[in-house]
């Protein structure tokens, strides 16, 4: 039994086509299935079912999976710990943040990480909570940007800011004369929500249960969604609804200033907590260190720092 080997069965897993995990391995196809043949015959078990069309885990395939995963993070730990008795921080981190939360946050932190780690290359992605958290477990990505509730074994959860919803409406809505605006009058107007998959859509559904059902008031839908909050504020400038927004996606850009107006909610004000997640064996805790306190000093606009302990 080989780490290569255990690395060509979590691909097949990963990507349920053999053709695609070997391209993912940088082998051949042939190569990575002599591979996964050799470790099935050493074990005498069935590590997958091969179908015409599909590939899929037997039982104890699923259980091989899981602890091979584990055995490679193991593995990876080894050259991290290497690495760690040089700088911590002059080696590459893999950061990812969700997409209600990157574009607004990283421009701020990123001058203040080159600045205090000038060697530490930073490797950026955006995506929906999900996918992140299947690369933080997979060890793609060390160190993830994501909003509360967020719970998966083995991995360790810091809270860094609470940040405040506001509403979003065209500069001509009768109310943008009012100092805040009541949760339960969203109900009578067409609000753009973000679609199915965004963690921050679900935080206003569970805040406005109400804008989940399709209703619709002098022949227009009352709710529309669009695929990202930039998308959804060029629409609300556009006059077609109101939206909610994360107060660090409120600041308007000069062509938005004279289109875009933000209101406060009325108390009790909603509100996300965000927070970092990394892996409980990811040896430096220096960058994840450094990354926290670049977010608290990067006075990010509306929120209130939190010094909260981590959680496991």
């Amino acid at each position: 039994m080989t780490l290569t080997e255990l690395r060509y069965v979590v691909a097949v897993a990963r990507e349920r086509h053999f053709g695609r995990a070997a391209e993912a391995c940088f082998v051949s196809q042939p190569t990575l299935s002599v591979g996964i043949k050799k470790l099935e015959e050493e074990l005498g078990i069935a590590i997958f079912e091969r179908g015409s069309s599909e590939i899929t885990l037997t039982a104890v395939g699923e259980l091989i999976v899981a602890q091979a995963g584990r055995i490679l993070e193991e593995a990876a730990g080894i050259k991290a710990i290497a690495q760690q008795s040089g700088d911590p921080l002059g080696h590459p981190l893999r950061l990812g943040a969700i997409y209600t939360a990157g574009p607004y946050l990283l421009p701020q932190i990123l001058p203040l990480l080159r600045k205090r780690a000038p060697n530490m290359q930073l490797i950026i992605q955006e995506s929906y909570t999900a996918d992140l958290r299947e690369q933080l477990k997979r060890g793609k990505l060390d160190l993830i940007i994501i909003s509360l509730p967020f719970t998966e074994p083995g991995v360790v959860t810091l809270a860094l800011y609470d940040e405040p919803f506001q509403i979003a409406l065209p500069a001509d809505h009768e109310w943008g004369k009012r100092s805040s605006i009541e949760a339960e009058s969203l109900s009578d107007e067409t609000v753009l929500l973000l679609g199915a998959g965004h963690c921050f859509r679900d935080q206003v559904l569970k805040m406005c249960p109400q804008l989940g059902v399709s209703q619709t008031a002098n022949g227009m839908q009352q709710t529309l969604e669009g695929s990202s909050l930039e998308t959804i504020r060029y629409m609300v400038a556009s006059g077609a609804g109101i939206t909610i927004l994360p107060s660090t996606a409120c600041i308007p850009t000069r062509e938005e200033n004279r289109m875009l107006v933000f209101k406060s909610f009325a108390e009790p004000v909603p509100v996300r907590r965000m927070a970092l997640a990394w892996r409980k064996s990811f040896p430096r805790p220096q960058a994840v260190e450094l990354v926290r306190q670049a977010i608290l000093d990067a006075k990010l606009s509306g929120i209130r720092g939190l010094e909260l302990p981590a959680e496991h």
